[in-house]
């Protein structure tokens, strides 16, 4: 070995060992990087102010509106002012939010390019505690974006916050569809194309628009509401993993000539009593003869926020795709359900939905008995017609 590569080789050796060869510099660590900068535009609840608290958006470019004006009786003029709370899913993603006392809606356009029209306000679940707007409302804005269809996120009030569902959550809903299809035209909406998908806790509010918007619209037909003859009766319901609607615990509601078409799915086995709730509410309409209603209800899977056993899939909610299981494919059911209804047509277009509508506004309700005994009514005129080809008289 050469005396050139001899030395260096030792200084390698050295260099490696962190001494330093005769006569060179000392050596220095090695310089350390610069700590990471936090989380940018992280979504903060806006300010308590003197006024009734402005709700921000949940996602960039929203259109945030409050649902009542300050002076509304359907408010808590007590806690009007008070912020909301986030609980973060992520750096920059709200996941849920409590304390919400100005309830709003939040409106965000579907591709232009696509623009059908159709509206869906999306009503999170949580229990009537927390509205976990990031599962159930945000990922469904990005996702229905692709298909032009508008999206708008209702901020409804929870029992959590000394609001009962079945009454401020509900009328929150309700009003939720009056707004929205009195902005259809600055929206380039159809008015006849707004509906609501609810899931969990927020299906509850969605099964209950379906039927309780008529005496809704009639108790707001005031002449200082400027709402007073803007409809809340939704066009389509998107039900899903639901909470108890108005015909759980043998509830008889009145469901509407007029009452909307409705998709409902949900996990069986693996969710029981949300398959029971889905159930009741698709067997009572289709009983009632209203057209056009739907339900998936799946083998497997399970409500989101459930434990779950080793090698199960997993407890997931709104769009995911639950371990790849078929339940994680209802959004395409969905879909499947809304174009063939007609709501992802071009705007203006009557739908299938609303024809079907108009044309069973005078139906009969039916029943098993009653389903039973003109099946039978039919195979006793048939079987008297047979007898009078085989046996003329």
């Amino acid at each position: 070995m050469s005396a050139k590569k001899l030395l260096l080789f030792l200084a390698t050796q050295l260099a490696a060992a962190g001494v330093a060869p005769v006569g060179a510099a000392p050596l220095t660590s090695p310089a350390e990087l610069p700590p990471l900068p936090p989380p940018m535009e992280v979504p903060a609840p806006g300010p308590e102010t003197d006024a009734p608290y402005a709700p921000r958006p949940i996602l960039p470019g929203g259109v945030v509106i409050p649902l009542y004006p300050p002076d509304s009786g359907y408010l808590n003029h007590d806690k009007i002012r008070e912020p909301e709370k986030y609980s973060m899913r992520g750096p920059g993603e709200i996941g849920a939010i409590v304390q919400i006392h100005n309830p709003s809606i939040e409106f965000h356009p579907g591709n232009p390019s696509l623009n059908t029209g159709a509206a869906i306000i999306l009503a999170a679940g949580g229990g009537h505690r927390t509205l976990n707007v990031g599962g159930e409302a945000a990922d469904e804005v990005h996702y229905f974006y692709n298909f032009g269809v508008n999206t708008v996120i209702l901020r409804n009030r929870l029992r959590s916050d000394g609001y009962e569902p079945k009454i401020d959550g509900v009328n929150d809903a309700l009003q939720a569809i009056k707004l929205v299809r009195a902005y259809a035209k600055n929206w380039k909406l159809d008015p006849h194309k707004i509906g609501i998908m609810g899931f969990s806790a927020g299906a509850e509010l969605a099964a209950a628009t379906t039927l309780q918007w008529a005496a809704f619209d009639q108790k707001n037909d005031l002449p200082e509401n400027p709402l007073a003859k803007v409809s809340s009766r939704p066009d389509f319901a998107g039900i899903i993993y639901p909470g108890p609607s108005p015909f759980a615990q043998g509830g008889t509601p009145t469901i509407p000539r007029d009452a909307p078409p409705a998709f409902i799915t949900c996990a069986g086995w693996g969710d029981w009593i949300h398959a029971v709730w889905a159930t009741e509410y698709f067997t009572a309409l289709l009983n009632d003869g209203v057209p056009n209603v739907e339900i998936h209800i799946y083998a497997r899977g399970h409500h989101p926020g459930d434990k779950v056993g080793p090698g199960e899939p997993p407890s997931t909610g709104g769009l995911t795709d639950r371990g790849f299981i078929a339940y994680g494919t209802w959004p395409e059911r969905f879909l499947d359900w809304f174009r063939d209804l007609g709501f992802l047509n071009k705007p203006g277009v009557e739908t299938q939905a609303e024809e079907d509508v108009e044309a069973s506004l005078d139906r009969i309700k039916r029943s098993a008995g009653s389903g039973t005994a003109a099946a039978a009514a039919g195979t006793s005129k048939m079987g008297s017609a047979a007898d009078s080809v085989g046996n003329p008289k």
